[in-house]
């Protein structure tokens, strides 16, 4: 199946050949990159390539790509296409979001249940973490509840209308601060 590119705080360091930290340096730091490009999953940030790839052209020190890092991030998610703005990316999840979906009390069900093979395994995974095209697991949804023991694996119809569409305020909507910054906010 075909989906966005996109990529992770980590993914988008490799682009540019620099640390992870380095990446949030530019957000926090140096104000020179924000969120307007990405989309929150599971309380992270996800820039659609298209942003990643240009970002470096944008900046008053100009920052130049790593051919090799881009290519095999595009490899690694094709077959993919381009998007040039977030508005037109499908639903994504991540585990926090399933977790809202499904109503389960705890991500380790979760986590079984990927290990187990019982849940799809993910369309991406970004920065060390698994994020799915919400219409695959919904489409996967009746298996998942005819197997179910004892969770009943039920989607909640109010998180799947937010998720569809962009209103989902749940658990991973947004990013929580850790760290210092965590301590400026509170």
């Amino acid at each position: 199946m075909r989906k966005p590119y996109l990529a992770g705080g980590k993914e988008f360091a490799d682009v540019y050949g620099v640390k992870r930290l380095q990446v949030s340096q530019w957000i926090s730091r140096d104000g020179v990159l924000d969120y307007s490009h990405a989309k929150i999953i599971s309380g992270s940030p996800y820039w659609l390539l298209s942003f990643v790839k240009g970002f470096g052209e944008t900046t008053p020190r100009p920052k130049h790509v790593n051919e090799q890092a881009l290519a095999d991030l595009i490899k690694s998610q094709g077959p993919g296409y381009w998007v040039h703005d977030v508005s037109e990316l499908p639903p994504l999840v991540g585990p926090a979001e399933v977790v809202s979906l499904f109503g389960l009390p705890s991500r380790p069900l979760l986590n079984k249940a990927q290990e187990t093979g019982r849940f799809r395994p993910a369309d991406y995974s970004l920065s060390g973490t698994p994020i799915w095209l919400l219409d695959g697991i919904v489409d996967d949804a009746p298996a998942l509840q005819a197997g179910a023991v004892s969770v009943p694996w039920r989607i909640d119809g109010q998180v799947l209308e937010a998720l569809r569409t962009g209103t989902y305020s749940g658990p991973g909507a947004v990013i929580i601060p850790r760290g210092p910054a965590a301590k400026k906010t509170a």
